[in-house]
C-alpha cells in the first residue's frame, strides 16, 4: 500500500483509558476501533513514518480511514497550473496588496494595476481588461460599486478569463462567487438577486447609485482586509487547481458577506438571473 497521510484537519489522539480516537475536519470526534491492530505501528503509518501495514489488523484500520475520506495521497493540495498564474488584481490598494502576497505565495503571478473609479471617469473596458491576456481578473473596491463599473468585466468568463470580485459597504463587505464560464454568476447577477430579496430594494438601489451622506469613514482594518484576500485568494485558488470546496454551497454559486466588526462571514447561495424572454420582431 503507497504511503498514507491523514488529509488537513483530521487528527488521531490516544485517549487514556480508551485507546485511540480521530478528531475529523469538522470537529467531531469518533472512536476507533483498533482490533487486534497495533496501535503503534498504525501511529506510524498514519504519519508517514512507515510506507505500509505490518499485519492485516493494521491494513483494515488504515483501509476504514481511507473509505471515511480521512486520508490523503500526496500533496495536500494542487500546485497552480502555469497556464493560470497570470492574475490581473484592480481595486484599492489596501485590499489588492494582501490579495497579491497571498496570490503570489499559493503560486501565481499576480499583476497589479490600479483602477479608476471615479463615478465621473470613464469606465474599464474589456479590451483594457484583457490587456496581457490574463487567465483571471480580480477587482477590489473598498466601497460600494458605481452603476456600470464592473459592466465590461463580467463579460470576462465570455472570453475565457474568470472573474472575481468584492466589494464593502459601511462595516459589511461582499465576496462574490467566481464566475469563470458563461452562465456563471455576475455581478449583474449578484445585484438582481440582492434587489429581489429584501424589501428595501428601492432603498439599496438609491444607495449604490448615490450620493450619500456619511458619517466618519470605516477604515478597514488590516485583519479585516487580510480576510478578504485570504477568502479570494482560497477561491481563485481552488477554480485555478480544481480543488474542491468545503461542505457547503458550491463555490461558483457562493455569496459571502462579511462583518467587519466582528470578521463574521455568513454564506447565501446565489444564482444567475434569467435574460428576460425578448420581444419578437415584427414582419413588414
Amino acid at each position: 500500500m503507497s504511503r498514507s497521510r491523514l488529509v488537513p484537519g483530521a487528527e488521531v489522539v490516544a485517549v487514556p483509558g480508551r485507546g485511540l480516537a480521530v478528531r475529523t475536519p469538522a470537529g467531531e470526534f469518533f472512536t476507533v476501533r483498533t482490533g487486534d491492530a497495533d496501535e503503534d505501528a498504525l501511529l506510524s503509518l498514519l504519519t508517514g513514518e512507515t510506507t505500509a501495514p505490518e499485519d492485516e489488523g493494521t491494513e483494515r484500520v488504515i483501509r476504514a480511514f481511507e473509505e471515511a475520506g480521512y486520508l490523503a495521497e500526496g500533496p495536500s493540495r494542487p500546485e497552480w497550473p502555469v497556464a493560470r498564474r497570470d492574475v490581473r488584481i484592480l481595486g484599492d490598494p489596501v485590499l489588492t496588496e494582501p490579495l497579491a502576497v497571498q496570490l503570489a505565495a499559493l503560486g501565481a503571478r499576480p499583476r497589479t494595476t490600479p483602477a479608476v473609479t471615479d463615478p465621473g471617469s470613464s469606465p474599464v473596458g474589456l479590451e483594457d481588461l484583457l490587456d496581457g491576456h490574463p487567465s483571471a481578473v480580480v477587482w477590489c473596491l473598498d466601497g460600494p460599486v458605481p452603476d456600470g463599473l464592473w459592466d465590461a468585466a463580467d463579460r470576462l468568463p465570455e472570453h475565457g478569463v474568470a472573474w472575481l470580485r468584492c466589494h464593502r459597504e459601511g462595516w459589511q463587505a461582499y465576496v462574490e462567487p467566481v464566475a469563470a464560464a458563461p452562465g456563471d454568476v455576475t455581478s449583474a447577477h449578484v445585484r438582481s438577486r440582492r434587489l429581489a430579496a429584501t424589501p428595501a430594494h428601492r432603498e439599496l438601489a438609491a444607495y449604490w447609485s448615490g450620493p450619500r451622506t456619511s458619517g466618519a469613514p470605516v477604515r478597514l482594518a488590516g485583519p479585516a482586509a487580510t480576510l478578504l484576500a485570504a477568502l479570494l485568494a482560497d477561491d481563485l485558488g481552488r477554480w485555478a487547481t480544481g480543488a474542491s470546496g468545503p461542505a457547503g454551497f458550491p463555490v461558483r454559486r457562493r455569496l459571502r458577506r462579511v462583518d467587519l466588526r466582528t470578521l463574521t462571514v455568513t454564506e447565501h447561495p446565489v444564482l444567475p438571473v434569467p435574460d428576460v424572454a425578448p420581444i419578437p420582431k415584427k414582419d413588414g
